[in-house]
C-alpha cells in the first residue's frame, strides 16, 4: 500500500513540478522516486529474506533485505546532487512559479506521504525504518513547500523556491549519509549498536567457575539479528556443575531476540596455553 501510494504521487509530483515550474517540487519528486524504489525493493527483498538457510547461505537470506535500502541511498545521492546543481542556478536567476498550484500539490503531498508513513512505521527491519524516515522527511518537506507557496502567493519572492529546494535536499542528504554509515557498519561486521564487548566479557568473568572470557567476536547479519562467538576459560577448581552451567549463564547475558546465533566454547584451565606451546614448538621445529 505504501509503495502504491508513493509511486502514484511521484508521477503526479513530476507533472506538477513541470506545471508549476517549481524546482522545489521537482527536487522532492526525485526524492519520492528514490523512496518508491526503496519501498519496492524492500517489499521484494523482505520476501527473499524470509527464505531459510541453505548450504551456500548458512545464515539464510536476511542480509538481502539490506540491499533495497543501500541501493536507494545511492539513488538518492545521485538524484539530490542533480537537483542541487539546478537549484543553485535558479538562485542567481529566479523564475516565476505557480504558487497556488504548489499549494494544491503540497496538500496532496502531506496526505499521500502521511498515509504511507503510517503504513511503513509498523515495520521493524533496518530498511523499513530507513524508508519510514524518508517518508516522514517527505511529509515535513511538503509542509515547508506549503508554507513557502503561501508566502509566494502574497509576496513576489520566487527565490524562496530554490531556497526550499536546497534546504530539503541538504536535509535529506544529511540523513541519507547517516543511514549509509549504518549500512556500512553492518556490511563491515562491526559489533552491533548498543553491544559493549568489554562489558560483556567483564560480566562473563563474574560467572562462577569462569576465569576469563576471551576471543569474543560479534557482528550483525541485517541490523536486527546478531551473531556472537566467545571462549570461556574455566578456573582449575571449577566444578562439573559450574562448567556445564557456564554456557547458559553466558547466554543469559545477551538479548535472546537479537542474538540468534551464539557459539560459546569452553576452554579448560591451561588449555589455550598448551595449544600455544604446541604451536610454538611446531614452528621452532619447522625452522
Amino acid at each position: 500500500m505504501a509503495f502504491a501510494l508513493n509511486l502514484a504521487f511521484t508521477l503526479i509530483e513530476f507533472a506538477g513540478g513541470l506545471w508549476t515550474n517549481s524546482i522545489a517540487i521537482l527536487s522532492d519528486a526525485v526524492h519520492d522516486l528514490g523512496d518508491s524504489i526503496s519501498l519496492g525493493l524492500a517489499w521484494h527483498f523482505d520476501r527473499v529474506a524470509r527464505k531459510g538457510r541453505t548450504p551456500r547461505n548458512t545464515y539464510g537470506y536476511r542480509r538481502y533485505a539490506l540491499l533495497g535500502g543501500l541501493i536507494t541511498a545511492f539513488v538518492l545521492v545521485i538524484g539530490i546532487s542533480f537537483v542541487l546543481w539546478n537549484a543553485a542556478g535558479r538562485l542567481f536567476d529566479p523564475q516565476p512559479v505557480n504558487a497556488q498550484g504548489m499549494m494544491v500539490l503540497a496538500v496532496l503531498g502531506v496526505a499521500f506521504n502521511g498515509a504511507a508513513v503510517l503504513r511503513v512505521r509498523k515495520g521493524s527491519s533496518l530498511t523499513e525504518r530507513v524508508v519510514s524516515w524518508h517518508l516522514l522527511e517527505d511529509t515535513l518537506g511538503w509542509v515547508a513547500v506549503l508554507v513557502g507557496a503561501g508566502v509566494m502567493s502574497v509576496w513576489n519572492l520566487p527565490i524562496i523556491d530554490p531556497l526550499l529546494s536546497i534546504g530539503i535536499s541538504l536535509f535529506v542528504l544529511f540523513n541519507v549519509a547517516r543511514t549509509l554509515r549504518q549500512f556500512f557498519w553492518v556490511f563491515l561486521q562491526r559489533a552491533p549498536a548498543g553491544f559493549d564487548v568489554e562489558e560483556f566479557e567483564r560480566e562473563a568473568r563474574l560467572i562462577p567457575g569462569v576465569a576469563e572470557a576471551r576471543h569474543t567476536h560479534s557482528w550483525s547479519i541485517d541490523g536486527q539479528s546478531h551473531v556472537l562467538t566467545t571462549h570461556l576459560a574455566m578456573k582449575p577448581d571449577a566444578s562439573p556443575e559450574q562448567i556445564s552451567g557456564a554456557k547458559a549463564a553466558t547466554r543469559a547475558l545477551l538479548d535472546a531476540e537479537a542474538f540468534e546465533h551464539v557459539t560459546i566454547e569452553i576452554d579448560a584451565a591451561g588449555e589455550e596455553a598448551g595449544h600455544r606451546g604446541t604451536k610454538e614448538a611446531k614452528e621452532e621445529g619447522g625452522q
